[in-house]
């Protein structure tokens, strides 16, 4: 007899203030800090809640995807096709920001679509 797996994507009860931290990891672009406050956060939490570090770890991951898309659409500046790129990225990552943020609100965990995932 074949055993089911179990959920990955159950939320993980938060508790306390995890919330907040998982909400303010996902909104630190938007804040103008980019990946540093999900990267303090991860690296502070990620003992203490598994909650906040899952959420801490994908809005890092996502803000390192987005710098180095960024990077990418950088030379293509000169080509003119960059800047509608940019804009396209910028807009995106806004509205995906404001989804995973809604999302660590509700108590779930957001996986950003076409995120690598360099840290794990």
């Amino acid at each position: 007899m074949m055993e089911t797996p179990p959920l990955t994507d159950a939320p993980l009860a938060p508790k306390g203030s995890d919330k907040i931290w998982s909400m303010l990891s996902h909104l630190s672009a938007l804040l103008g800090v980019g990946f540093v406050l999900p990267l303090v956060v991860y690296l502070a939490m990620r003992h203490e809640s598994e909650y906040v570090a899952t959420n801490a770890r994908e809005a890092l991951n996502f803000h390192i995807s987005v710098l180095i898309y960024a990077l990418g659409c950088l030379p293509l500046v000169f080509l003119l096709i960059g800047i509608p790129l940019l804009i396209g990225l910028g807009l995106g990552s806004f509205v995906l920001a404001i989804i995973a943020t809604i999302k660590a609100s509700n108590g779930r965990c957001y996986r950003y679509p076409l995120t690598l995932r360099l840290v794990s």
